[in-house]
């Protein structure tokens, strides 16, 4: 079904978010509401998606401009059925509309290519509820057909018993829909135009209405509160644990991790608590991740140990490399195998080669480093003069002494040592011992200020 009409309803006003932000820009698991039901609709087909938007102007747009979707105001809010109507003029005819919502984040394509499979005319996705408050009533005749659906406020007190409830999402024939949606009325509570009301018609034409249900309850549970946001965020994390603890993950605590993204592990991976992944985060076989990491669209290497409190983000890091506790590692920076960075150094838009090691309060900032070299405590690299970024070039073999300053344009010759407390300016021979330090003076008889009585 190539041509599949995709339409996402997201004009909601969100009035129980309190916030200024449009409700489907929200976020859970790190990405906005509507991000993930387009993500989802871009699984299943190359047609047309269209997204209604109101509240919030052109933030919805503006945000999702990547989708390539069509985007469609509707003002006034008048009902589901009348923004679907907005969006009928950019629709195929001849084929499958599917309706989504842009505050229900969490709908699986198993279940919509289950809606699809059997190309029925027209399909709703139904759930049972406990307690089916607020939900518009599946109704039924005695032979199990679905007659109609009754919205709670138009509903009798018999129809409000009815447990099995409209999700909202559903697949119908863009033909019969674009029929059945120029009958609609809005004679009802709140006045408004309902999409619901196609299933009365469909009836009433014997076209047969069909049902199919969720493998899992929080794929229909939509977001209309902070409250409620905050709930499916725990629900999703906890199916993330369960999925990597299924896939053979080692968890410290699988109700303290947070995936915002896509986590890929190898074998024999152990993760602590307090971890948080962002973006597409890969670990291979038999890496460690200590306490309170938090790591972002980075490649780990197996093997590789990282201890707690480390901060990583948009980095290739090489097998069986230990970093931290306390090391940050920005953006643009690549590590070599069994690379040492230690407690409170700062690595950015670097390459450090295999077995070199930098293990205490330093930073590497747009520096290429060799093998085999040693970063002494304290050391930096002077890389900005205030309007451009300069390159550090440290070849193999290289040892930095404690509390030395590399002022680029600079480069270190292979094998070449800098003393301690050096500020060092211009380029360090090869083999060579490099120093540059002032005079010591001791002043003898000196006396420290004392404070006036």
């Amino acid at each position: 079904m190539t041509k599949l009409n995709i339409v996402i309803l997201a004009a909601g006003r969100g009035q129980r978010m309190h916030s200024n932000k449009p409700k489907v820009l929200h976020t859970l698991a790190g990405r906005p509401l509507i991000q993930h039901v387009l993500d989802t609709a871009a699984q299943l087909t190359t047609g047309i998606t269209c997204v209604v938007y109101g509240h919030g102007g052109e933030a919805v747009p503006q945000a999702m401009a990547k989708y390539g979707a069509d985007f469609v105001l509707q003002e006034p809010q008048l009902g589901t059925g009348h923004a679907v109507q907005r969006a009928l003029p950019h629709l195929n005819d001849d084929t499958f509309t599917l309706v989504l919502y842009g505050d229900v984040p969490l709908i699986q394509r198993d279940t919509l290519e289950k809606m699809l499979l059997e190309h029925q005319a027209l399909t709703l996705l139904t759930i049972h509820l406990s307690n089916p408050a607020g939900y518009g009533r599946i109704v039924r005749d005695s032979a199990g057909n679905v007659i109609c659906i009754v919205e709670e406020k138009d509903a009798t007190a018999e129809q409000r018993a009815i447990r099995e409830v409209n999700t909202g999402i559903l697949a119908v024939s863009t033909n019969l829909l674009c029929n059945w949606l120029s009958k609609l009325r809005n004679e009802n509570a709140q006045g408004e135009y309902y999409l619901t009301d196609i299933v009365g018609m469909a009836v009433a034409q014997g076209v047969a209405v069909h049902t199919v249900q969720p493998a899992h309850g929080w794929e229909v549970a939509g977001v209309n509160s902070k409250a409620q946001l905050a709930e499916l965020e725990r629900i999703w994390q906890h199916e993330q644990a369960h999925q990597l603890l299924m896939n053979g993950v080692t968890l410290a605590d699988p109700a303290r991790i947070d995936v915002r993204g896509k986590l890929v592990c190898g074998r024999d991976v152990e993760i602590d608590v307090g971890c948080i992944f962002e973006g597409d985060v890969s670990l291979g076989d038999g890496v460690r991740v200590g306490a309170y990491c938090i790591i972002k669209n980075t490649r780990i290497g197996a093997n590789t140990y990282l201890e707690p409190y480390s901060h990583i983000d948009q980095v290739s890091i090489g097998d069986s490399c230990r970093i931290g506790p306390y090391a940050r590692l920005r953006p643009g920076s690549k590590l070599h195998n069994e690379v040492h960075v230690g407690n409170f150094v700062e690595v950015k838009n670097s390459e450090i080669a295999a077995n070199s090691k930098a293990n205490h309060l330093s930073y590497i900032g747009d520096s290429s480093v060799g093998s085999r070299v040693n970063i002494g405590a304290g050391t930096i690299t002077c890389n900005y003069d205030g309007a451009n970024k300069h390159r550090t070039i440290i070849h193999d073999d290289v040892f930095i002494g404690s509390n030395t300053q590399l002022v680029a344009p600079l480069e270190v010759g292979r094998g070449a040592t800098i003393g301690a407390g050096s500020t060092i300016t211009s380029d360090a021979p090869e083999g060579e011992l490099t120093l540059s330090r002032a005079k010591q003076v001791t002043l003898t008889g000196w006396r420290r200020p004392s404070k006036k009585e």
